[in-house]
């Protein structure tokens, strides 16, 4: 078990702990139990950097189930403290409990389980192979993980990648945007030339994360998520 802790927004911590982790020889489960909570200050210092948000949530946890971790904890500042107007705050949270049991970083949780549950996923695998090397800034670090006749890669921040399709070894994909806000799904196109391809999220700034499904055709998978 690891702690990535509420001191960033960068993937430096996920490859430091997780990936580290997941390589080590003989193969065990790993888990970030602490990763950044919702509504805490970012490294303690909000009046700087602000306070970790949904946007923050999502990332932390498609970060970590991309990179090998088998699971995932969610946390919220005030309600682990069940801070209330009579409680002195710890770490300078800066509302009750009761007024944030339904931010929105909760509920995107349902959408990740409900897409990592739609298809095999006890063959899935993190495989960064599939990215072209390519620089990515920590803050908007793009992650791949693949199983049995699919692949999933993960854009935090709406930067472009290039995936190499030859290595799924099928002959046609079905390729897909996946929201993690809403766990819509929207088909981008089928594609049955493969090579390196170019995926673009439909938006792009911290906020708009991204999943990209790439699913064997020849599968029969219903659409991710349902």
């Amino acid at each position: 078990m690891s702690q990535t802790g509420h001191g960033q927004r960068s993937y430096a911590a996920y490859k430091r702990f997780i990936v580290r982790d997941y390589n080590l020889s003989p193969l065990k489960p790993c888990l970030d139990g602490e990763p950044r909570y919702e509504d805490h200050p970012v490294n303690w210092n909000p009046n700087v950097m602000g306070w970790f948000d949904e946007a923050d949530v999502r990332q932390a946890l498609y970060w970590n189930l991309f990179s090998g971790a088998f699971g995932h904890t969610y946390g919220c500042h005030p309600i682990w403290q069940m801070k209330t107007p009579e409680r002195e705050a710890v770490g300078l949270a800066r509302n009750s409990w009761y007024d944030v049991l339904d931010l929105p970083g909760a509920g995107d949780l349902i959408h990740a389980r409900r897409l990592i549950e739609s298809r095999p996923f006890t063959s899935r695998v993190p495989d960064q192979s599939l990215i072209e090397p390519f620089y990515f800034p920590e803050t908007d670090y793009v992650v791949a993980t693949r199983g049995e006749g699919y692949a999933l890669v993960y854009f935090p921040t709406g930067w472009s990648a290039e995936i190499d399709l030859r290595k799924l070894g099928v002959d046609a994909i079905h390729a897909y945007w996946f929201d993690p806000r809403t766990g819509e799904t929207t088909l981008i196109e089928t594609i049955e030339v493969m090579k390196i391809w170019k995926f673009t999220p439909p938006s792009n700034g911290r906020g708009n994360d991204w999943i990209l499904i790439l699913d064997d055709a020849s599968k029969g998978f219903n659409l991710a998520g349902k």
